[in-house]
Formats: structure tokens, C-alpha cells, sequence
């Protein structure tokens, strides 16, 4: 493992997986909002929503030849490991599905990333934020994630 998570690398190593094996896919999560909001967004790992019928063992190969490591398997969604340290979460639910299929295509260093589109975003953020089973400090996170997206984006210029 590398001294530092490479978020970009592991970013595109995870497309190319998906690109490789066909899979529909989209970046959500906290690097979708700072894209999307045009402002970085700490994170501390890259989300993919994964359509819901692609979960299982060939795709999980495909990420372990890929120098992924599998750290967990959740009702809902698959954590791995880049190379680099970097966390990579993929998530599987059926609700993502349309949204995967509307997700807009993004270039980043010669590559087509798909990202879900801003009002699918925030859809997910506030149904994560009201999920009652969900730790307070994440549900405040989307909150705050649903703002941002809407405009309400940090000024570095701005005073206290």
C-alpha cells in the first residue's frame, strides 16, 4: 500500500473496471457533490451506484485482479480497497437503477466517467439524511450535501 490514498487513481481504475465488464454505473457520494457543487468536498472514500442486477462474484473478480481488496459485504452495498489505500464503496439498490440510467458522462483525464445528475443526488442525500438507522453525523453530512448542491457552496472570500 502506497503512503497516501490516491483518490484520483482509484477512481479511474474503478471505471475501467466497470468499462471492462459492461457495467452501468455512476459516481455518487461526496466527490458527485464537489463536482456537482463545484467546490472540493472532503470524503473519505469514492461511492459508485452499481445497477442493482450486476452484484456477484464476477464482477468482485474483476475488481480483486484489478489489485482491489474486498473489506465488506453489506445488505446493500460492497466495500473495497484500492491499491492505493483508498476506500472504494459500490452500491447496489434497485432505486438507484434509473438514476444510473439517466447519470451524465464527465471526461477526466481522457476518460468517461458517468455521475449521477444533481437532482439525483440530492434525491439520495435526502433519503439517506431521513433514514432514521443512520449515524446522526452522516445524516447531518447529507444535509448539508442537499444545501450545497442547491447553491449554498462555501466562498473562500467570505468572512466569519
Amino acid at each position: 500500500m502506497a503512503d497516501a490514498a490516491d483518490k484520483v487513481r482509484a477512481l479511474l481504475d474503478t471505471v475501467r473496471v466497470f468499462d471492462a465488464q459492461g457495467v452501468p454505473y455512476a459516481l455518487i457520494g461526496g466527490v458527485a457533490v464537489g463536482l456537482h457543487a463545484g467546490v472540493p468536498r472532503a470524503t473519505v472514500d469514492t461511492d459508485f451506484a452499481v445497477r442493482s442486477d450486476r452484484r456477484g462474484a464476477r464482477l468482485f473478480q474483476a475488481f480483486a485482479e484489478s489489485g482491489f481488496e474486498l473489506r465488506g459485504e453489506h445488505p446493500h452495498s460492497v466495500n473495497f480497497r484500492h491499491s492505493s489505500g483508498e476506500p472504494v464503496q459500490l452500491a447496489f439498490d434497485e432505486s438507484f437503477d434509473p438514476m444510473i440510467d439517466r447519470s451524465e458522462a464527465f471526461r477526466f483525464e481522457g476518460t468517461a466517467i458517468r455521475v449521477v445528475r444533481k437532482e439525483d443526488l440530492i434525491e439520495m442525500k435526502r433519503r439517506a439524511a431521513a433514514d432514521p438507522a443512520r449515524r446522526r453525523s452522516k445524516a447531518l453530512r447529507d444535509q448539508a450535501d442537499v444545501e450545497m448542491l442547491r447553491g449554498d457552496a462555501p466562498d473562500p472570500d467570505e468572512g466569519w
